[in-house]
């Protein structure tokens, strides 16, 4: 039998602060990924391991004996039901704030400590040498030895969303704090930053989503400006490829080939900044984007991109605020199946609509010129319109659509999914249905005079959420039956 090799042993440590809990996650945390990078070194040089090296994720537990009586108004905060339940930890740095904060609150509303130790869940050595540029894990075959034989790697069973889909089946009676476990969290950091080219410190707690790149310099002009104005708060902008800047004039240098999902961060020193993020057109990458994005916690995304309008009322350029969804985009009837409502979220919908009245210097019965609110239905098919149209078009009348895109019902659900507050404003750039069709000429007035205020409007209201208080803006219709401690 090969001998395991590990860090030094380190009793579970009962905390009641929430700061010095956290600190003891980092130093765990650290120590995991300090033998692991160490030794994953040490057996690249010597070519032929004679033992298997293994870590552990740091882990926090709880153990409550009563049902806590807290404000029955809050959504997160406590656990469900008397008993023990934990989560595995991973980048206790760049999740501070958060444990911080979550950790607080489960010992203030449960009048109980907590317990911080290390797991019985083996840290991948992937995920443990990912912060360390001078060591890369060779594919499989490349090194002198078998890695599997060696060290752990990324094992599925605890790399899942059986937490957010509501089919986890707790081990030894203990219940998940968190909807994410550690190596699930680690899988979607490394995605990230392969799939955005920036890395997942950069990401802000309010992220816009669009399908089109013409939002990006629309998107990078306001940050020059806000950058240039030493009361808004605004510290600095990232770029591709992790380029900053806090000099409002100074260059982006934009790498040679843009990544799948180019994505942007105009950053505050607290992280309520803004991050925008061009998931391009379909489905599947919404769903990628937002899966990943979502271990992040952060406090709302929005959909701010084009649609094809379904109304002969509408023009092109008015705008369409989504308080329901025909989901017709397949990618998550696994995961969410498609009897399940979404529901618009009131917090969400009033921000949106008034950041249109702002924006546009519209009110009441007159906003209604230039916006409409219903059902946007998303499909999985660009050139729906090229089949028959009388099953499409009969589906899209009865469920009283008013707009028809690739991926806003997408983002919805998975907001709704994955507990992250959820909204979709777009704009009209073609009425399929009337025989205004996306033309090339047409195409480029419509993004010059439209792209900017419909950007100003997604920002402007991720300014109105930022400025609501957590407890109100996550709300209670995201969480379930039996729900997770942790946001």
């Amino acid at each position: 039998m090969t001998k395991i090799t590990t860090p030094d042993p380190r009793d579970p440590e009962i905390f009641t602060d929430a700061a010095a809990a956290v600190a003891r996650l980092e130093e765990l945390y650290n120590e995991a990924t300090a033998f692991l990078c160490d030794s994953f070194a040490e057996a690249m040089e010597s070519g032929s391991p004679k033992v298997r090296y293994r870590a552990y994720y740091p882990e926090i537990r709880i153990r409550t004996a009563s049902y806590a009586h807290v404000d029955s108004r809050l959504s997160f905060g406590h656990v469900s039901e008397p008993g023990v339940h934990a989560t595995t930890v991973t980048r206790p740095d760049l999740f501070r704030s958060y444990l911080t904060q979550q950790i607080a609150l489960l010992i203030k509303n449960h009048n109980q400590p907590v317990t911080i130790g290390p797991s019985t869940t083996p840290m991948p050595v992937h995920f443990a040498v990912a912060g360390n540029p001078d060591l890369v894990v060779p594919h499989q075959g490349a090194a002198g030895f078998t890695l599997r034989d060696v060290f752990d790697v990324p094992d599925l069973t605890t790399t899942n969303d059986d937490i957010v889909n509501g089919v986890h089946e707790p081990q030894d009676g203990v219940g998940p704090l968190a909807l994410f476990t550690a190596q699930r969290i680690d899988y979607s950091l490394a995605r990230l930053a392969h799939y955005t080219a920036t890395d997942p410190d950069h990401f802000q707690n309010h992220v816009l989503f669009t399908n089109y790149q013409f939002y990006v310099s629309e998107f990078e002009n306001y940050a020059r400006a806000q950058l240039a104005d030493p009361d808004s708060g605004y510290t600095s902008f990232v770029s591709t490829g992790n380029v900053e800047i806090i000099d409002p004039d100074a260059p982006l240098e934009q790498p040679l080939k843009l990544p799948q999902m180019p994505t942007y961060h105009l950053k505050r020193a607290d992280g309520s900044g803004i991050t925008l993020v061009n998931i391009g057109v379909g489905p599947s990458n919404a769903k990628t984007a937002t899966d990943h994005i979502a271990v992040l916690r952060p406090h709302a995304w929005l959909m701010v991109g084009h649609c094809a309008g379904l109304r002969n009322t509408q023009a092109l350029g008015d705008f369409v605020l989504a308080h329901a969804y025909l989901r017709e985009d397949k990618v998550l009837d696994d995961d969410l199946p498609v009897w399940v409502p979404i529901p618009p979220l009131a917090e969400v919908q009033v921000a949106l609509e008034r950041a249109v009245a702002e924006v546009t210097e519209l009110e009441g019965y007159e906003l209604k010129r230039i916006m409409r609110t219903g059902t946007v239905a998303s499909v999985d098919n660009r050139n729906w319109e090229l089949r028959d149209q009388s099953g499409p078009v009969q589906r899209l009348s009865q469920s009283r659509a008013i707009a028809l895109d690739m991926e806003s019902a997408t983002i919805a659900a998975n907001g709704y999914r994955f507990r992250v507050p959820y909204g979709t404003l777009l704009c009209v750039s073609d009425k399929p249905l009337h025989g205004e069709l996306k033309l090339p000429g047409m195409a480029s007035e419509f993004y010059t005079t439209q792209v900017s205020r419909h950007l100003a409007i997604g920002i402007r209201a991720m300014e109105h959420l930022r400025g609501m208080p957590l407890e109100r803006l996550h709300s209670r219709k995201l969480r379930s039956f039996d729900e997770t401690a942790f946001l």
